[in-house]
């Protein structure tokens, strides 16, 4: 049975690799790690199809390691003694084979939790194996420290249009399709499609040459292949932190055109509207404040009108409130302030209230002086001011 076209299409060489050129280009940090033929853990961190099963596997080659490739998510604790028992075999090596390193590869290591990432520890840190992990998500949240310490953390960017569409020529000269069979607005539709995916580009690639048959690949053809472009983004991931992250620094710099984009996304991608709507609450007093007071009327407005509503029709209420909201003049007086009483709270917790502002429900508590000098009138002005006297002088406006 033939392999699929991305299987195929692996690279065997760093100089084969497309795209990544900040740690694959000369001088840069994998071309050096394998030409000094040292093996070091590596964490490999970067959204799918962007080339870190196949960079690890590479690296193994170049230095001629033994490879073992694991997945977190079926693999257990017992699976690590065994690649532990194969590391000591190929240290010692045989009377037909000398000593080798072994180099584990951990997909999704991630997925681990703590007491299967803490197994490899002793091990990482004698040099008996050289980890190299995969990860799509934050490794900083992720990884346990120790192992963190232990390993250089590798950032792999999405693939352009331009490495995807590279990508995708190669292929074509592989499956031996002509310009006529794919033509450049076909290849252009594919590299557009992908998200910087190479696994995906070539995956649609596979299946609109099925469905074209002896056919031209036209883009209508990928269109039918694809059927819908299912959004990069993971409710649960580094992508849904990046986008509403981008979204309210969107409303924060007075960017509506941004705002409406980065919201446009996480609903498209099927973020809850309930999500985004907290979000400008919280951002309609810690942002705007003072500047514009209505604007928390309009905030809370809409959260009761999403849940009220739901979708699709309450996608009017969230667009309407996060163009107010980027519009609206800014300040951050209240979250400044906010800020300041906190710390202050902290830092003096137990100060006495001052007498005249405490209260005087008893003749004794009176006659201690609660409540002396106060008077029960809008804009009053205590004598002896609100504040216990180590604080007189703080105004947090």
């Amino acid at each position: 049975m033939e392999k699929p076209l991305a299987e195929r299409m692996r690279p065997q060489k760093l100089s084969e690799v497309v795209g990544q050129a900040h740690i694959l280009g000369e001088g840069q940090m994998i071309n050096q790690l394998v030409g000094a033929g040292k093996p070091f853990s590596l964490i490999f961190w970067g959204p799918p199809g962007s080339g870190k099963t196949t960079l690890a596997r590479i690296i193994a080659t170049e230095l001629d390691a033994d490879f073992v490739e694991l997945s977190a998510v079926n693999t257990g604790k017992a699976d690590v003694g065994k690649v532990v028992e194969r590391a000591l075999e190929n240290e010692q090596g045989t009377t037909t084979s000398p000593p080798r390193k072994t180099v584990l590869f951990v997909d999704e290591i991630h997925r681990f939790n703590k007491a299967q990432q803490d197994a490899f520890l002793p091990h990482v840190e004698s040099g008996l194996i050289t980890l190299i992990g995969a990860t799509t998500e934050n490794p900083s949240f992720e990884v346990i420290t120790p192992l963190l310490s232990r390993s250089r953390v590798i950032v792999l960017e999405p693939l352009s249009k331009a490495d995807i569409a590279e990508i995708i020529k190669r292929a074509a000269k592989l499956e031996r399709l002509t310009a006529k069979k794919l033509p450049e607005s076909s290849i252009e539709l594919l590299a557009e499609l992908s998200g910087g995916d190479a696994r995906i580009a070539l995956s649609n690639l596979e299946l609109a040459q099925q469905l074209a048959g002896q056919g031209i690949i036209t883009p209508k053809v990928i269109e039918s292949a694809i059927q819908k472009r299912v959004p990069g983004y993971d409710k649960a991931g580094e992508k849904h932190y990046n986008i509403i992250s981008a979204f309210i620094k969107s409303l924060r710099g007075s960017q509506p055109t941004a705002a409406l984009y980065y919201m446009a996304r996480m609903l498209q991608a099927g973020e809850d509207p309930k999500f985004i709507a907290r979000r400008m609450v919280v951002f309609a007093s810690e942002d705007i404040g003072l500047a514009a007071p209505a604007a928390l009327n309009l905030a809370v407005s809409t959260f009761l009108a999403v849940e009220r509503i739901g979708l699709p029709e309450c996608q009017y209420n969230l667009f309407h409130c996060a163009s107010v909201l980027a519009k609206a003049p800014k300040s951050r007086e209240v979250a400044d302030a906010m800020g300041q009483a906190l710390a202050t709270a902290r830092d003096y917790p137990d100060l006495p209230v001052p007498l005249g502002l405490r209260n005087a429900p008893t003749k004794l508590m009176k006659d201690l002086g609660y409540g002396k000098g106060y008077k029960w009138q809008a804009g009053f002005k205590h004598s002896d001011g609100f504040l216990p006297e180590e604080l007189k002088d703080i105004d947090f406006f």
